[in-house]
Parts: C-alpha cells; structure tokens; sequence
C-alpha cells in the first residue's frame, strides 16, 4: 500500500466521508454492551492492582499469620478474576448465533471481539512539536486535531459492513502519516495508548504509536471475522463472501504475527496470532465444504459427488484437529476462551462425522457408477499401517458388500455424532447456541434413519471395520492481505508541507521573506521538482545569490502565497508575472544533518531577462544527488529482524516522496 498525501487544498474542517463508517444506530444497539464490557474492564484491572500489591506483601512478610490472611485473600482476588473473565468471555468471545434472515440452519462461526481502547487527547502534544519543530502556531491546526481526534474516536465503534473496514483502514493510514511525520527514533509524541486485550480483558498501555497501529490492525483482522461470521453460509454465493473474510482476517493476524514481537497484551503474542491464523482458515475451509453441500433436500444421488463430500468434511475436520492442538497448549490455553476450544472440538468430531455419512450415502444411496470411473481405495481412504498391499476400487461392486461397509460407515458417523453432541453439552456457553445442538441433532436423525433402513433383523454378520478417510480438497484457502488501501485518503496535516521535507526527521532553517528583482541575466536560479519546488542551482553574483538564496533551498511562499504544493511549472510562471518589480520569496534551507529527498528526473530550467526557459547545463550548473530515505517499516515496534525475507506477508514501506512521473518507484506495500 502506498499512501497518499493530500496533494492541495480541501480544508480541514469539512466533514470527513471516513466518519461514514461509524453507525450511530450500531452505536445505540452496542452501547450497552459495550458499557458492560468498559466495567468488567475496569474491575479487571482493578483486582490485578490487587493481586499484585498482595503478591508483592507476601514475598515481603515473614509473619506466618499474615501470610496466611494474604494468602486467603489471593485465592478471592483470583477467584474473582475467573468470575469476570468468564462473564466477559460470554460477551466477547463467545461464538455467533448464526441468525441471518435465512431458514437454512448451518453451524455457527467463531467471530473475535474488537480490542477496546480509552479516548485520547491529541492535542497537547501534536500543538506543542508543531510550535516547536515546524515553526507554525499549533493553535492553527486545531480544525486537523480535532479531524483526527473525531476520526480516532468513530473507529472505537465500527459498523459491522465494508464501511467499518474504511473507517478502520482510514484511521491506520493516518497513523502511518503521522508515524512518518511527527516521529524519529529518538522521539514519541509522549502519549500512553490505553488498549483493552481481546481475549483477556487485561488491559495494556505503552508510549510507541507502532502499539497503536498493531491494535487497529488486529480489529482489522477481527471485523473481518465478524462480517464472515454474519454471512448467510447456507448459499453459494454467502459462503463465498465468508470464506473471503476469514481469509483477510487471516492475512491481517499473520501481518501482525510477522511484524511484531513480545507484544504487551496476550491477543497481540505469536502464540496467539498463530492460533487466531489457523481457526480463521479452519473456518475458511469449512465455508468451502458449504460452498459445495447442497440441503439435505437436494443431495445429489451422484457416487462421485458424494465421495467429493467426504473428503472435503474429511478435510475440515483435519483443520480443526489441528486448531484444537495448538489452543489446548500453553500458553494459548490460558488466554483462548474455553468455549472456542469446546467448539473447535465438537466441530472436528462433527465434519469427521459427515465425512462417514457421505461415503455411506455413496455406498447405499447413490447411483452406480462404473468401475473406471470410481477412484482406487487409496485415494479416498487411509491405508492401515500394517497394509502394504494395493487395493482396488474403492466401492465393491456387491450390493450386499455395499450395504455391510455402509453401515459400518453409518455406525462410526453415529458415534461421532453422539460424541459432539456430548463435548457441546459440557461446556456452560455452548449449550446457550440452541443452534449448534439442532444442527448437530438433525445430521444425527438422518444417520439413524439410514441405518435403520439398512439394518435387518436376520442380519448376524459382524460389522465391517470402517476405515478413516484422507482428506482432501478443490480448494484449499490462503490468507489474504487486508485491503489497506480501501481506506487511503489525503493526510490531515497535509498543510505542514510534503512528507519529504516536513517531517521531524528532517531540521531546517526557515529564510526570508526575501525580495528578488530580475537582473540582465534573470533571477540566476535554476528550479526543480514539485511539491515543494528546490533550487537545484543560484549563479555566482547573480540577483538570487545576492538576496542570498543558496542551491538546496525550497521555496515554501511566492508573493505572499503559501507553494508548499505547488508544481514546477506554477511557480515558474508566478514568478515570470512579477515583472521588472521583482518577487518576494520565503525559502527553507536543510540543515546539514537532514537528509535531502530525491529530486527525480525532471530537467531543471533557468528563468532568463524575457523569461524564456533554458537548460541548465549551459551554465555548467551541479545537480543535486537522488538520494531516498531508507525504507521505515510501517509496524516497527518490536520489529524481528528479518532482512531480505522473501513470500509471506508483504514487507512495509517508506513514506511516499513526491516524485516526478517518471522518476522510479521505491518499495511499498502492494
């Protein structure tokens, strides 16, 4: 993503269409939930203050009757804890209801609660370093701070939709710019950012603004799961707009995962991206199986179709075994609410399940097919370890051979079903989705209806043994990146000037007015680039050098009018209408320990006595030297160093420099 600087003009009081995202009626029906959640939040941190103070009087004291009392009030403190973990697990990390305006019912998804945050006061701290660095009076960017404050303060209650997402995105992109604006390494804007942990409800706070923008990126990734989990799955077309979602969640947990390290709250840790990363492309998969499984209405009689079935519930179930592994480890277990583990688990008994079913359905209620057609035994199913030997079609061609391994089929579908039925019962949040258990239930119907009707009474041979089928997809999901750049916009404080010069990384030395006249061989400057317009070059002795214009110099102010972002050819022609009168001019010069931005490859022009335009070469004249500023990651908080990495997520970039049309492009996000 390459981010864009508001090249002129809006002003910034207007009405922002990125507040656009913000829906009041989502806030009235939110709010008071989320004035519960403020509240648990608040006795949280309160009983951990507690916590710590008698853990810290007890490591003190060696009076065994004081132990003992903060002992016994240890064990209240963290039982209090577990209380409002719990209550606070059930608000925000419990699992969707799976209500969508449809009849069809389908297995509820897993969305993830956005990390709260308290308010900010920008103010203060943006009024004072632009005084102090930039020169300008802070008071008059007053209308931007509070354009930034009010849009910080919508992103906290995003609507649900696309336009949740560009108000989130809107908001990262203006961090970036004030990270590349305001920021160096050896400054902050001296800020606590307060953020709430998804999972935990611990609160964390730290000064970088990079904790910031991996806060807004994580509710990035977790309104996408909270839009793919709305989605009305029982369609082609809603399964495919979910399964999109899950993917970009996906991709923003993984661009976090690989940006940053020993982050301050659990939800932003390694462990738990990496947990959060494989169940929203457990779930992505799963919506690929819905994609493709008709009602129980329309099931096709096809054999193929319904091996295909098979592997892809075979497939899923794969997924979430291995979701279940990495969260009932340490140390995600701790953080994960116990209900997503129970229903990651009831759900990879469950599509294991489905997976027999749909073999059994080929097996007993399919059309045939002919034996060219059928895939050989070892590609629907799991050879044993003891088996060598390779077997043959995978259905036999027996209708009594069929019906026997059908049941067998049947039996194991059964038991897995009953099994789901039982972890869903255990847990206390699970058994609230009434939805879960109906779907559960009638999937189970089905299968003891079918074996009923396959069972008879004189049937005294023993059960085939059912053997476990491989896993395998037409499809297999990849995490997406999130679009970052849905939410480009112009840069609120665009008035200070280019990034490429108006930055704190950058000192210099405002100069002037100064007035200039037009002598017997023009001005005796040379101009170059846009945005701001550089004196590539001043004549010895000419006019220019006299009012003591030097080569480097930008030009910020013509006439009284401010230039800053003006292009080449404006300012040449303002300052060919001055006449015999002359110009005044303002101009910054760099200090020597700035860095100089690129000046591209636009040909630099000389203003003569009739204001004619001519090279300037014929004077012999140096150009500057390009140079870029090394790339700056976008998330450099805690940074790995991962140098010259290749494939993954996209790398981050460097502020953009205005540059020419043709001047070459650096590094950025895609």
């Amino acid at each position: 993503m390459i981010l864009e600087e508001r090249p002129d003009g809006a002003g910034a009081g207007e009405e922002s269409p990125r507040l656009q995202g913000c829906d009041s009626l989502t806030q009235i029906q939110c709010g008071q939930l989320q004035s519960r959640r403020a509240q648990i939040h608040q006795q949280i941190d309160k009983e951990l203050q507690m916590r710590t103070g008698a853990e810290n009087l007890y490591r003190a004291t060696s009076n065994n009757r004081v132990r003992e009392t903060v002992a016994l009030e240890l064990s209240y403190v963290n039982s209090n804890l577990q209380l409002l973990k719990e209550e606070l697990e059930e608000l925000s990390g419990g699992v969707d209801p799976g209500r969508h305006g449809s009849e069809a019912v389908t297995v509820p998804m897993i969305p993830l609660g956005l990390k709260e945050t308290k308010e900010l006061d920008w103010s203060t701290p943006l009024k004072e370093l632009i005084s102090v660095h930039f020169g300008e009076d802070g008071a008059s960017y007053e209308a931007e701070i509070r354009e930034l404050e009010a849009l910080r303060q919508a992103m906290r209650t995003p609507s649900r939709n696309e336009s949740g997402l560009e108000l989130l995105t809107a908001y990262y992109n203006q961090l970036c710019f004030l990270d590349a604006r305001f920021l160096t390494p050896a400054r902050s804007l001296g800020l606590f950012f307060h953020w709430y942990d998804s999972l935990t409800g611990v609160p964390a706070q730290q000064r970088a603004l990079a904790f910031e923008k991996g806060s807004v990126l994580f509710n990035i990734g977790a309104l996408h799961t909270q839009i793919g989990a709305r989605q009305d799955r029982s369609c082609a077309e809603g399964a495919c707009h979910a399964m999109e979602a899950f993917q970009r969640a996906a991709g923003a947990f993984s661009l976090l995962r690989e940006n940053f390290s020993h982050a301050p709250s659990p939800d932003m840790s390694a462990a738990s991206l990496c947990a959060l990363e494989q169940l929203m492309m457990a779930q992505a998969q799963e919506c690929v199986f819905e994609g493709l499984s008709p009602p129980a209405s329309m099931a096709p009689r096809d054999c193929l179709a319904q091996l295909r079935l098979a592997q892809e519930a075979a497939q899923v179930a794969a997924e979430y075994r291995l979701v279940h592994q990495t969260m009932a480890q340490p140390p995600v277990h701790d953080y994960v609410p116990v209900s997503w583990t129970a229903l990651v688990h009831v759900k990879a008994e469950y599509f294991c399940s489905l997976a027999h079913y749909h073999v059994a359905m080929a097996l007993c209620d399919s059309s045939p097919a002919t034996e060219g057609e059928l895939p050989t035994h070892e590609q629907v199913f799991l050879q044993p370890p003891t088996s060598s030997k390779p077997r043959g079609p995978v259905l036999p061609q027996e209708l009594e051979e069929r019906r026997q391994l059908g049941k067998a089929h049947l039996k194991r579908a059964i038991l897995g079903q009953e099994e789901a039925l039982r972890l869903h019962a255990l847990c206390r949040v699970l058994r609230e989705v009434d939805l879960l258990r109906t779907v559960v239930s009638q999937t189970l119907q089905r299968s003891l209806a079918k074996y009923a009707e396959l069972d008879r009474e004189d049937d005294f041979c023993e059960a085939a043994e059912a053997p476990d089928i491989q896993p395998k997809t037409h499809q297999k999901p990849e995490a997406r990146m999130p679009r970052l750049s849905q939410g480009k916009g112009p840069d609120i404080f665009h008035r200070l000037g280019p990034l490429s010069v108006f930055s704190a990384k950058n000192r210099w030395r405002l100069v002037g007015p100064v007035h200039l006249t037009r002598g017997e061989g023009g001005f005796g400057l040379t101009l170059r680039g846009d945005s701001p317009v550089l004196i590539a070059a001043v004549i010895p002795g000419s006019q220019a050098a006299a009012a003591g214009l030097k080569e480097g110099d930008y030009i910020v102010s013509v006439n009284g009018q401010p230039c800053r972002w003006w292009r080449h050819a404006e300012v040449v022609t303002e300052l060919k209408a001055a006449g015999e009168a002359g110009a005044s001019l303002q101009v910054v010069s760099l200090l020597p320990s700035s860095r100089l931005p690129s000046l591209g490859d636009r040909r630099p022009v000389l203003l003569g006595p009739r204001g004619l335009l001519r090279s300037q070469r014929e004077h012999g004249c140096k150009t500057p030297a390009s140079t870029w500023a090394n790339p700056r990651p976008l998330l450099n908080w805690s940074r790995k160093a991962q140098q010259g990495k290749t494939g993954g997520c996209p790398q981050p970039c460097a502020p953009v420099k205005p540059a020419p049309p043709s001047s070459s492009k650096h590094p950025g996000w895609p």
